[in-house]
């Protein structure tokens, strides 16, 4: 049976998970600036819960963002190391993709636009539906002012609102969502149904691939030029 590890550290949760033998672990908690700290020792207990090496896994997933940069920088960080170390391939998935996932188990919500606020007046949006108990993507994840966020044209039924985005920028987006949680974090039992899906269709990457998906290029406002 596949043995998977997922964590996640993009946002204000240190999340990770651990699925082995049919069952799954799973370790969540909300320690913002900490997850350096906190990651290495989490995936620890979890394998040792489980009574396994590091040697038995098969791929490790990740969030691979969008998030807050440093908190992708650490996953990616710690996913490289033990993916070239074990020589194991690599699971990246979107963190607003987690968010819907997460929105799917705990909501039954089907069609989600995901929100992670992204500061300086912005937010990590995406819209996703489910399709057979996965969260797929509708049309392009994007950083975007709230006002601008909307959902795929000519999109019909029912949105749930996850994530930080709402909870800051609730009201400046026009949809009225059904129902919506804006202090939604990612959490790594979702990350670890999404990998299962993606490991099932032979998406794995070499460990090369483990890279961060930032959406935003610009990371703090320039200094003005010295005339």
């Amino acid at each position: 049976m596949t043995t998977l590890l997922a964590l996640d550290t993009a946002t204000e949760a240190c999340s990770v998970a651990l699925l082995h033998d049919g069952r799954v672990l799973s370790h969540y908690e909300v320690a913002p600036r900490l997850h350096a700290q906190r990651l290495l020792p989490i995936i620890r207990q979890l394998l040792g819960e489980a009574g396994i090496t590091p040697g038995a896994l098969d791929a490790i997933a990740f969030g691979r963002g969008p998030g807050a940069f440093t908190g992708v920088r650490i996953a990616v960080g710690v996913v490289q190391g033990l993916a070239f170390a074990l020589d194991r391939p690599v699971l990246p998935v979107s963190n607003l993709a987690l968010l819907a996932q997460r929105a799917l188990r705990e909501h039954g919500a089907e069609q989600v636009a995901a929100a992670i606020d992204a500061r300086m007046d912005e937010v990590y949006w995406g819209c996703y539906r489910a399709e057979s108990g996965e969260m797929r993507l509708c049309g392009k994840e994007a950083v975007l002012p709230p006002e601008q966020a909307e959902v795929p044209r000519g999109s019909q039924g029912r949105w749930f609102g996850a994530g930080t985005g709402w909870g800051t920028y609730g009201k400046r987006i026009f949809l009225q969502p059904a129902g919506q949680d804006g202090a939604m974090l990612p959490h790594a039992e979702d990350l670890l149904s999404l990998a299962r899906f993606a490991w099932g269709r032979g998406e794995a990457l070499p460990a090369d691939q483990a890279q961060p998906v930032y959406l935003r290029d610009q990371v703090a406002t320039p200094k003005a030029p010295i005339v």
